[in-house]
This record gives C-alpha cells, structure tokens and sequence, in this order.
C-alpha cells in the first residue's frame, strides 16, 4: 500500500477521485481496501483545512439556525439571553452578545463557543 502526501492541486484531485472509487466499493473497516480509504480520507482533509479553510458561521445566523433546527421561539431564548426585547435587539444585531450570554447558549444550546465569540457579520450599536 504506497500512499504519498499530497502537495498539490493535481496529486489532490487524483486521491479525490481515488477516494471517490473506494466509498463506491464501500469496504469493510480494518481490510486494506478499509485501511487505505481511512487514510487517503485523512490526507485529504488535512489538505483541505490547509487550503481551503473555511470560516466560522457568523454568531446570529448560527442562534436563527439552531432556534429553526429545534423549532424555538424569541420566548424560549429569553431564559438564555433575556427579555423579549433583548433578543430580539441580539437577533437584530443591535445589541452585541455577552460573555453571560454566550456562555448559556453554549451550554444550553450546544452552540460552539468558538461561533459565538466570532465577530458577527454587522453589529449595530445605537
């Protein structure tokens, strides 16, 4: 099983389409066809988070994505954040999170700490 490290765009296609080719036989774990998909999977994604580096979702959008996932409301957010109207300055971005804030929807909702203490996309101070 000779596997080398991919350096560049082209070597990167070619595992990809390699990759590609073992999902579709679909191999048991622990079988050298299991075995090399695990890897080149490995290889791949290291590259990827090299090159192609994807930012962290923007805060609000990631509260407005997890309250549409669990079907909550401005009503249910208000033990976390506070009253209605606070939300709703949060969610409209004219209010900014709080360390307290951030901490409760982290625990409560399971939202990453590291999206929530990201710069949100137009925060609004009046």
């Amino acid at each position: 099983m000779e596997i080398k490290p991919i350096h560049t765009e082209a070597d990167y296609r070619a595992t990809l389409r390699e990759v590609s080719g073992l999902i579709d036989l679909d191999p048991e774990p622990a079988t050298p066809e299991g075995d090399r998909l695990d890897i080149l999977a490995t290889l791949v994604q290291a590259y990827e988070a090299k090159h192609y580096p994807i930012d962290p979702p923007d805060p609000i959008e990631a509260i407005k994505f997890r309250m549409d996932q669990e079907g909550l409301t401005v009503k249910d957010l208000e033990p976390i954040i506070g009253p209605s109207h606070r939300v709703y300055e949060v969610l409209n971005r004219t209010r900014p999170l709080t360390l307290h804030m951030i901490r409760r929807l982290h625990s409560r909702l399971h939202i990453p700490a590291e999206v929530l203490i990201h710069q949100s996309k137009e925060v609004v101070i009046a």
